[in-house]
C-alpha cells in the first residue's frame, strides 16, 4: 500500500468515539475511588484469618477499582492515557 492510499483510506475513517461519555468521567473517577477508600478501610478492619481469601477478594477488588479511579482522574484532568 502506498502513501496515498493508507491516506485516503485514514480520510475515510470515522472519527473515534469513546465508549464512556467524556462529561461523565468526573462522575465515574468520583464513584470508583469513593469505593475504593471504603474497601480500604473494610479491609483494614477485617480479622487476620488463616487462609486470607475474604482480604485476598477485597483487596484485589480495591485495587481494580482504584486503578479505573486514577484513569478516569487523569482523564477529566486532560491526560488520556
Amino acid at each position: 500500500m502506498d502513501y496515498n492510499a493508507a491516506k485516503a483510506l485514514h480520510a475515510s475513517l470515522p472519527p473515534f468515539s469513546p465508549i464512556v461519555p467524556v462529561v461523565l468521567l468526573p462522575y465515574l473517577a468520583f464513584i470508583l475511588l469513593s469505593a475504593t477508600f471504603a474497601l480500604a478501610f473494610y479491609f483494614s478492619t477485617l480479622p487476620k484469618d488463616t487462609i486470607p481469601l475474604r482480604e485476598t477478594a477485597v483487596a484485589a477488588t480495591a485495587s481494580t477499582l482504584a486503578g479505573f479511579g486514577v484513569v478516569a482522574m487523569f482523564c477529566t484532568a486532560g491526560v488520556y492515557v
